[in-house]
C-alpha cells in the first residue's frame, strides 16, 4: 500500500479521497490555487502545495506542476480525481515517466476511450450495442449533414472528446443543422481543445443507465450494477439512484456483461463507468465510456457497502480484486442530489458569491454528505459550481425516497442562488415516486418543477414574523442590561405604548410588495399575529439544531431565519420552511434611500454572469425581433446565448469577440420598438 499520495484536484473528490485514506492509514497531500488558499480539502490534508493562479489552466491542469508537487512531497502515487486531469492519458504517462503510480487507468485505455467516435469502432468489435449513428474522421459540414438525413431526424451533435454535455445538441429538423453544428464544435474546441464531433440518432424519451465496472491488472473485471441517470437538465445530471428503477435481472446481467465485455476489449484497469442510453422497450446502446471514478459513485457504494476509492488505491497497487461476481450483492436503495450554485429560473445560469449560510443534513444512518466547501467559502467562476452531494439509503426506493425528501428539507444555502427548490419538487412529484424517469423529466414536468414564483405563504411570513420579535426581545434586553434602569417600560418587549394596546408593525417587501404584519401581545403570553390570511396565535421556541419551532394557530412548524446583509446595503430576512426559500427586504418607513432602486427598462442587454464574449450575432444599427440571438457568452465552458428581449434595434455592441465581461455589466444597448 502507499504511504502518501496526491491528490490532483479539488472540491468534494478530493476531500473525499483524503478522509478514505486516512482510513488506510495512508498520508496525502493536497494541491491549490490561489482561489483555494483556504479550502476545505486543504486543511483536511497532511501536507498541501500550491500550484498557480485560480484558472484551472494556470494550476489544476498544468502537468508539470502537479508531477513537481508529488517529487517534492515524496508522494507515491496521484489520484486524479474526476474532471480536470482525470481522463489525460498524457498526465498518466507523465506519472509513468516520473516513476509515480497514476491511479487510474492505464494511458491506452484512456486513448481508447477517449474519443469517442474511436470507442464506438471498438465497441462494434467487442458486440456492444450501438445508436445508429456515423462516427468518422471526415468533419466537412457537407458530409456531417449528408449523415444526419441518413440517420434521420432527429439526430444528436456530440463532441467526440470529453462529456458533461458540452458539445452536445439535439436538432430536430433539418434546417436547424448548420447553425447547431457550428455551436457544438466551438463548445467542443473550448472545452476539449478539439472539435470533432460525433452524429447518432436522437432517441424518444432515452434514459440514462450505466454500469460501474471495476477490473485489476490480473484480467479480473467485475460490475457493480447499475445507475440511473436519467434526470437531468442541460444533459448533465441532476439526481442519480441505484439501482435503477423498474430493472429487471435479465437486463441487469446482459448490461453489466455488455460492459464488462467493453472494459475488457480495451485491457482496462481500476474504477470505470460504461454509459449506455436506454429506449422505452429496454433496448440498451452503447455511449461512452468515463475511463474514471464519476461524481455519482457513492449510490453504487450505499448499495453495495463498498468503498470504491479504497478499491482504486488497492488496485493501483497490483492487489486483486476484493470481490468476484458472484459475491457482490445488491442491499436496498440509493439516491443522490447534486446541489448546485446556479438560477433554474434562469436557464440554470450558474451563481457565484460567498457562501455566507450554509447547512447541509447532519449525517447519520442512511444519510451522507459530501462537500468541499464550507460556510464562509466563495463560489467563483473558475470551477464547477457544485456545492455538495447529499446521498441517502434506504430498504426500499419508497424508504430511500422518504429520507431523500427529510435531507432536502434540512438544507439551506445564502449567498448564491441554488437548485435546492428544484431538486425538492422533484423528489414530491408523483411521477418521479413511480419511477417514471428519462431525460426529458425536467423539459415535461417544467410547469410544476419550475413554477413562477407562489404568493408567499402565511406559515413562511408567520416565521418570519417570529424570528424579528425574538431579535426585539433580544435586542431590548441587551440595552437593559446596559441601562441604568433595567426595569423601565421603555425596555418592554411586549409593544407597551402610554396609550392603546401593546404591538409592533413588521415590515418587509418582496418582488416589490409591500408586507406587514401586526404583531399583538395577549396576557397569556406568545402573539397574535395579524397576517394576511387571517389573526393567529403563536409561540415560538429553539430546537436542538437552532432552528425555529413555532406552533401557529394549531399547526407546528419548524423552520429558520437567516438575517444577512444585502449587496446593496439592505438587510434581508431569508425564511426556509416547507422545503422552500423567500427572500424578505426588511422596510423602515423611515428610510427612503432604496426608494426607485432597481428601475428597469434601461434599453441594455446585460450579462447574466461572468464570462468571455464568443460571438456576436449582430452589428449595430440591425433591426431584431424578440428571441432573436444577439451573443454568445461563454462561461465554465458552456455557451450561453443571449438573446432580444423584445423586437427593435441594436444600438449599439459595447463588447467584442474575446472581451472578459463581469455579471451585470451592459453588453449590448437596445432600443425596443415602441
Amino acid at each position: 500500500m502507499f504511504s502518501k499520495i496526491l491528490i490532483a484536484n479539488r472540491g468534494e473528490i478530493a476531500c473525499r479521497v483524503i478522509e478514505t485514506a486516512r482510513a488506510m492509514g495512508v498520508k496525502t497531500v493536497a494541491v491549490y490555487s490561489d482561489a483555494d488558499r483556504g479550502a476545505r480539502h486543504v486543511a483536511l490534508a497532511d501536507e498541501a502545495v500550491h500550484i498557480g493562479a485560480a484558472p484551472a489552466r494556470e494550476s489544476y491542469l498544468v502537468i508539470e506542476k502537479l508531477i513537481e508537487a508529488a517529487k517534492r512531497t515524496g508522494a507515491e502515487g496521484i489520484h486524479p480525481g474526476y474532471g480536470f486531469l482525470s481522463e489525460n492519458a498524457a498526465f498518466a504517462d507523465a506519472c509513468k515517466a516520473a516513476g509515480i503510480v497514476f491511479i487510474g487507468p492505464p494511458a491506452s485505455a484512456i486513448r481508447a476511450m477517449g474519443s469517442k467516435s474511436e470507442a464506438k469502432k471498438l465497441m462494434e468489435i467487442a458486440k456492444v450495442p450501438l445508436v445508429p449513428g456515423y462516427h468518422g474522421d471526415d468533419q466537412s459540414p457537407e458530409l456531417l449533414a449528408n449523415e444526419a438525413q441518413r440517420i434521420g431526424f432527429p439526430v444528436l451533435i456530440k463532441a467526440a472528446a470529453g462529456g458533461g454535455g458540452k458539445g452536445m445538441r439535439p436538432v430536430l429538423k433539418a434546417e436547424q443543422f448548420a447553425e447547431a453544428l457550428a455551436g457544438a464544435k466551438r463548445e467542443a474546441k473550448a472545452a476539449f481543445a478539439d472539435d470533432h464531433v460525433l452524429i447518432e440518432k436522437y432517441l424518444e424519451r432515452p434514459r440514462h443507465i450505466e454500469i460501474q465496472v471495476f477490473a485489476d491488472d490480473r484480467g479480473n473485471c467485475v460490475y457493480l450494477f447499475e445507475r440511473d441517470c436519467s434526470i437531468q437538465r442541460r444533459h448533465q445530471k441532476v439526481i442519480e439512484e441505484a439501482p435503477a428503477p423498474g430493472m429487471d435481472p435479465a437486463h441487469r446481467r446482459a448490461m453489466g456483461e455488455a460492459a464488462v465485455a467493453a472494459a475488457k476489449a480495451i485491457g482496462y484497469v481500476g474504477a470505470g463507468t460504461v454509459e449506455f442510453i436506454v429506449d422505452q422497450s429496454g433496448e440498451f446502446y452503447f455511449m461512452e465510456m468515463n475511463t474514471r471514478l464519476q461524481v455519482e459513485h457513492p449510490v453504487t457504494e450505499m448499495i453495495t457497502g463498498q468503498d470504491l476509492v479504497e478499491w482504486q488505491l488497492r488496485i493501483a497497487t497490483g492487489a486483486k480484486l476484493p470481490l468476484t461476481q458472484e459475491q457482490l450483492r445488491i442491499d436496498g436503495h440509493s439516491f443522490e442530489v447534486r446541489l448546485y450554485a446556479e438560477d433554474p429560473a434562469r436557464g440554470f445560469l450558474p451563481s457565484v458569491g460567498t457562501l455566507r449560510h450554509l447547512v447541509l443534513p447532519r449525517e447519520r444512518e442512511g444519510f451522507r454528505v459530501d462537500t468541499g466547501v464550507r460556510a464562509g467559502d466563495e463560489v467563483s467562476m473558475n470551477y464547477d459550481p457544485m456545492i455538495a452531494k447529499i446521498i441517502v439509503h434506504g430498504e426500499t426506493r419508497d424508504a430511500a425516497l422518504r429520507r431523500l425528501r427529510v435531507a432536502l428539507g434540512e438544507t439551506e444555502v445564502v449567498g448564491v442562488r441554488t437548485n435546492a427548490a428544484l431538486l425538492a419538487r422533484i423528489a414530491a412529484h408523483p411521477a418521479f415516486a413511480a419511477g417514471e424517469v428519462d431525460t426529458g423529466f425536467i423539459e415535461r414536468h417544467r410547469a410544476v418543477l419550475l413554477p413562477k414564483a407562489a404568493p408567499l405563504s402565511d406559515r413562511a411570513l408567520a416565521l418570519a414574523a417570529l424570528a424579528r420579535l425574538e431579535e426585539i426581545a433580544r435586542d431590548a434586553a441587551a440595552l437593559a442590561q446596559a441601562s441604568n434602569d433595567r426595569h423601565s417600560p421603555w425596555f418592554s418587549v411586549q409593544g407597551w405604548r402610554p396609550n392603546g394596546e401593546g404591538h409592533d408593525d413588521l415590515r418587509w417587501s418582496e418582488a416589490g410588495t409591500d408586507i406587514v404584519v401586526t404583531a399583538r401581545y395577549p396576557r397569556e403570553g406568545g402573539y397574535v399575529l395579524a397576517l394576511p390570511g387571517g389573526e393567529l396565535r403563536a409561540v415560538a421556541s429553539r430546537d436542538s439544531e437552532g432552528r425555529l419551532r413555532a406552533e401557529i394557530g394549531g399547526d407546528t412548524l419548524i423552520g429558520r431565519v437567516v438575517t444577512t446583509a444585502a449587496n446593496d446595503g439592505g438587510v434581508d430576512d431569508i425564511v426556509f420552511v416547507d422545503g422552500e426559500m423567500r427572500t424578505l427586504r426588511r422596510v423602515d418607513p423611515r428610510d427612503v434611500s432604496l426608494a426607485d432602486a432597481g428601475a428597469a427598462g434601461d434599453g441594455s442587454v446585460k450579462s447574466p454572469l461572468p464570462g468571455k464574449v464568443i460571438d456576436v450575432k449582430v452589428e449595430e444599427g440591425a433591426i431584431v425581433s424578440r428571441g432573436d440571438a444577439l451573443l454568445v457568452l461563454e462561461a465554465m465552458k458552456m455557451e450561453h446565448t443571449l438573446t432580444a428581449p423584445a423586437d427593435g434595434k441594436v444600438k449599439r455592441v459595447i463588447y467584442g469577440v474575446g472581451d472578459q465581461v463581469a455579471e451585470g455589466v451592459d453588453l449590448i444597448e437596445f432600443e425596443p420598438s415602441s
